[in-house]
Formats: structure tokens, C-alpha cells, sequence
């Protein structure tokens, strides 16, 4: 099991773009550039951001229920209130901690994206 905890394995290596979408140490995952549903309204893409982080976290046997903290990057601040039910609906009362930021995005259209954090234990 030690072995395990001390190893760094990464998934969805980009040489493009020089990262890795997901990273796996010391029982963590870290999860990045989560995004879909680009050029739908807010809400909508959310839910395409969590769906995709969900498909990632499936993808080392995880599930959302992982997640203890996130990443909310929004193109307008205004757009915060949106995430409130989008969680509700997704995590079931089992959230992650999180922030929120504004942020430039270079994808036209996209309004919202996360990053995560989760713990395999």
C-alpha cells in the first residue's frame, strides 16, 4: 500500500499543451481544465464541467462523492449564484469545499470551468 501512496501516476497527458488532466499523489487525485457543454448557458455548462470531472474520476474507479474541493473559475462572478442548485442536484449534500473566481477564459464561449481535488483514501 506505501508503494502506492508514494507514487505520482498521471492520466490524459496533453504534450500540446504540456499537462496532465489528471494527477494522482499521496492518495489525492487533482483534476483539471474541467469544461463542456461550451456556448450553452450557464447552468448548462456546469453541469458539462461536472460531467466531465465525473467521467474522469470513473476513469480511476472514483466517484464525485471523492471530491473535497474545487476550483470554480467563472467568466463573470455574476454567473456564481447558478452553482447553487446545479449541487445540489449533482453532489446530494455531499459536498466539496470550494472557491469561486472570475477569470479570462482563451475558449470562446466558455463561461465556466473547475478544477478538483479528490481523495481516494
Amino acid at each position: 500500500m506505501a508503494d502506492n501512496i508514494n507514487r505520482i501516476k498521471r492520466h490524459e497527458i496533453d504534450d500540446d499543451w504540456a499537462h496532465s488532466a489528471i494527477v494522482e499523489a499521496g492518495g489525492f487525485a487533482f483534476i483539471s481544465y474541467c469544461m463542456g457543454n461550451v456556448g450553452e448557458p450557464i447552468d448548462g455548462q456546469i453541469n458539462g464541467a461536472i460531467d466531465t470531472l465525473e467521467q474522469r474520476l470513473q476513469s480511476i474507479g472514483l466517484t464525485l462523492e471523492s471530491v473535497v474541493k474545487m476550483d470554480c473559475l467563472f467568466k463573470t462572478i455574476d454567473d456564481l449564484p447558478a452553482i447553487k442548485q446545479v449541487f445540489h442536484d449533482r453532489f446530494h449534500s455531499v459536498y466539496p469545499s470550494r472557491k469561486a473566481v472570475q477569470s479570462d477564459f482563451v475558449v470562446e464561449g466558455l463561461l465556466f470551468q473547475l478544477d478538483a481535488i479528490a481523495f481516494r483514501g
